[in-house]
C-alpha cells in the first residue's frame, strides 16, 4: 500500500504558525484625539492601565492629544451629553 506522505527524515517542510491579529480596525482611531474622563487619564499616567474613550477605543495614552484632531464620534457623543454631565460630585468651582 502506498502513501502520499514522504518518509521520515527525507525532504524538507515549512512549519506555518498563525500570526496573531494585533490591529483593531483600519487605523483611523490612531489619527484622532479622544475624549476620556480626566481621572481615568491620570490613573493611566500613574499605573499604565488602559482607558476607554467615549467612542469605545481602548488604549494606553502616550501621545500629545493637542497634535491631533478630535475624534468625530467622541465629539458627537460629548456634545449630546449636555452641560455638567461629567461634573457631578467633583467639588466646588
Amino acid at each position: 500500500m502506498s502513501t502520499l506522505e514522504p518518509e521520515r527524515g527525507t525532504g524538507t517542510g515549512t512549519l506555518v504558525e498563525p500570526t496573531p491579529q494585533t490591529s483593531h480596525g483600519d487605523g483611523d482611531h490612531e489619527r484622532f484625539a479622544h475624549y476620556v474622563q480626566k481621572d481615568k487619564i491620570m490613573a493611566s499616567a500613574l499605573d499604565g492601565t488602559p482607558v476607554v474613550a467615549l467612542c469605545g477605543k481602548v488604549w494606553v495614552p502616550g501621545r500629545d492629544p493637542k497634535k491631533y484632531p478630535v475624534c468625530p464620534m467622541c465629539k458627537e457623543i460629548y456634545e449630546s451629553m449636555g452641560e455638567g454631565g461629567d461634573d457631578k460630585g467633583k467639588g466646588d468651582k
